[in-house]
């Protein structure tokens, strides 16, 4: 167990750019090494997680994903990249993440049992190995592009500034490997006037409307209470990545894959707010209605909350009906999908008072039945207790969150737990040596 300090964690922000070039400050405040005997590799004994509810389950000796045999190069940090990566992880991609010598600042983020693996990082870092690498090295130089000029797959945060001056462009590495798959997720278009700007969830929030859809909705701007824009972007990168393979697989060469986080999550909100501004001339302002009334929430019933959503006009017939509110069938606001909407601060108020008459597990069993859609609330203690328990080789046992695609044929699974910062690096050095000599031999 780690000192009360380190459990903490830090939120403070880094520069994005400090993977390639750290500073000398930054350096020198780096954690104590850790005591060699904790790096022990973890075992790989026992087989592939077959009942991801088990809460004994171990890495499986090999992942069995559908991505098995494809290289990817971990470029990132914080929260969007490490996240898209671990989803290639999951899906059986080997996966060597470079790190500075501070490590990636996910490993202190909202705190957790060890200096180097946070609560966020136990399972965003999992399923890849880490390779702590000083780019300012020669040798340490050499063994980066023995990766890039292997690699499948490379996935970066860096700002454009940082590539460049790394000499480690989609251009340069392409130009070593044609067939590179190359995602650079980054705050903004690069080919736009913010391209190096530093952005982070909060500001990608603020920027691309989220806050505005608050404001609408509190009468305040604010930010959503979980770090959506890195999570969306996340799920983009990956199915960009994922995309980018099978056109590779089709035609045979890689291509440069860009994400811009601002763009991204301005695609992800304007879904269903860009509305009746759709039109040119708008037809009406932006804003779904619905989404945009504060008794849009959960209900309060006699013991507890529920969540409720009668969707079509038979829904709402049935539920007048258990409810003993059979007047409110022939009410106008409710008569129809488009009168729901437009009198939505209404109708959500009625469903309150109805939910109000009984118990969260009376209201179940009647929605149920009636086919009905609605919920609990669930406390996030209740939705951890759920999870299976994994042992750790260091920090012991944890909380795995399971990835929740199911396949048939090519499973996820666990087959490597998040590795300690540099744990690998002597195992990759030993890889790029015995390729650079297997290459000399060739020549």
């Amino acid at each position: 167990m780690e000192p009360e300090t380190w459990r903490k964690g830090s939120d403070e922000g880094r520069r994005q750019d400090q993977l390639i070039v750290p500073d000398s400050s930054t350096t020198a405040s780096s954690p104590d090494p850790i005591d060699p005997s904790l790096t022990k590799t973890a075992s790989l004994a026992s087989g592939p997680l077959e009942n991801p509810t088990d809460p004994s389950h171990e890495p499986s000796p090999r992942p069995p994903g559908p991505l098995v045999g494809i290289r990817v190069v971990d470029l990132t940090t914080v929260v969007m990249g490490p996240m898209a990566v671990q989803i290639l992880g999951d899906l059986g991609a080997d996966v060597v993440k470079i790190e500075d010598s501070t490590g990636d600042l996910l490993r202190q983020l909202g705190g957790g049992p060890h200096r180097e693996l946070s609560g966020m990082a136990l399972n965003l870092l999992r399923n890849r190995r880490s390779a702590q690498l000083n780019l300012r090295d020669e040798d340490d130089q050499r063994v980066l592009w023995s990766l890039l000029e292997q690699a499948d797959v490379v996935v970066t945060n860096l700002r454009p500034m940082s590539l460049e001056r790394a000499g480690i462009t989609y251009e340069a590495v392409a130009a070593r490997n044609p067939r590179v798959v190359y995602c650079q997720a980054a705050g903004y278009d690069p080919q736009s006037p913010e391209a190096n700007r530093p952005a982070y969830d909060d500001i990608i929030q603020a920027g691309a409307g989220v806050s505005d859809v608050l404001r609408r909705l509190n009468g305040e701007p604010g930010l959503f209470p979980t770090i959506m824009a890195d999570k969306v972007c996340a799920l983009m990168i990956s199915n960009g990545v994922m995309a980018a393979l099978f056109h590779r697989e089709r035609c045979g060469v890689g291509q440069h894959v860009v994400l811009p986080m601002h763009d991204t999550v301005r695609w992800f909100l304007l879904a269903e707010h860009l509305s009746e501004a759709a039109t040119v001339p708008p037809y009406g302002p932006p804003g779904y209605s619905r989404m945009l009334t504060q008794q849009r929430r959960p209900h309060k019933t006699l013991d507890g909350w529920i969540a409720v959503l009668p969707y079509s006009n038979q829904n709402w017939l049935d539920l007048f009906r258990a409810a003993d509110r059979p007047e409110l069938a022939t009410d106008p606001m409710f008569m129809t999908v488009a009168a729901r909407v437009t009198n939505a601060d209404s109708v959500y108020r009625e469903l309150g008072v109805m939910m109000r008459t009984r118990t969260t597990a009376e209201w179940m069993k009647i929605l149920d039945d009636l086919n009905i859609p609605a919920g609990p609330v669930r406390t996030l203690e209740e939705l951890i207790d759920e999870l299976p328990i994994s042992e750790h080789p260091v920090v012991g046992a944890y909380r795995h969150i399971p990835n929740p695609l199911q396949f048939s044929a090519t499973p996820t699974s666990l087959h490597r737990y998040a590795p300690m910062l540099g744990e690998h690096s002597a195992e990759v050095r030993s890889e790029a040596a015995a390729r650079a000599t297997a290459a000399k031999k060739g020549t």
